[in-house]
Parts: C-alpha cells; structure tokens; sequence
C-alpha cells in the first residue's frame, strides 16, 4: 500500500476550492481506486494523506485532465507553497481494522 502525502501553505480559500476539493476526493477514490482520503486546514496549513493499493492507480489519478485543472489553480490561485511526498506503507498497526 502507498500514501500521497499533501501538504500546503494556502493563501486563498474561497468556495470554489471547498467545490474542488470534494470532486478531487470523490474522483481519487470513486474513479482511482483510492482507499481512505484524509483532509484538514489549520490556519494557513493544509495536509492531505491519501492511501493507494499501487503506483499505477497514483499516477492515473495524477494525470486525470480535471485534476491537472485543479492542480493549475492550487498553483496560481490558492497555495503559496506546496509538497507531495508518495511513501509505501512497510507497516500498519491499528486497533481500529
């Protein structure tokens, strides 16, 4: 299993990001495969972590036209900064699965 790792320093959030946002989620795990999609902003920081089964799904996602769309206007319109870091998950411990 992998995750994509979000992160941001947001400089406008407006309705249309929160629009944005929700179709990227719904896109990523409706369309992509994607199985947990984890957001939130804390004032002027963002994090997403998204969990994948592959790298195939990962870079489909990527290169979804509408997301290379949302993916311009993260650039021009809403962050100052941004990183995304894809990690594979070695192990998993939980008392909630």
């Amino acid at each position: 299993m992998y995750a994509v790792i979000f992160t941001a320093e947001v400089i406008n959030i407006d309705k249309e990001y929160f629009e944005t946002a929700k179709r990227m989620r719904d896109l990523a795990i409706n369309k992509y495969g994607c199985v947990k999609f984890i957001s939130t902003t804390e004032g002027n920081s963002e994090i997403s972590i998204s969990y994948w089964n592959n790298k195939e799904q990962i870079k489909s996602w990527k290169d979804n036209e509408e997301h290379k769309q949302a993916q311009e206007k993260g650039k021009t319109k809403w962050y100052k900064s941004y990183s995304v870091e894809i990690t594979e998950i070695l192990h998993k411990y939980s008392n909630s699965y």
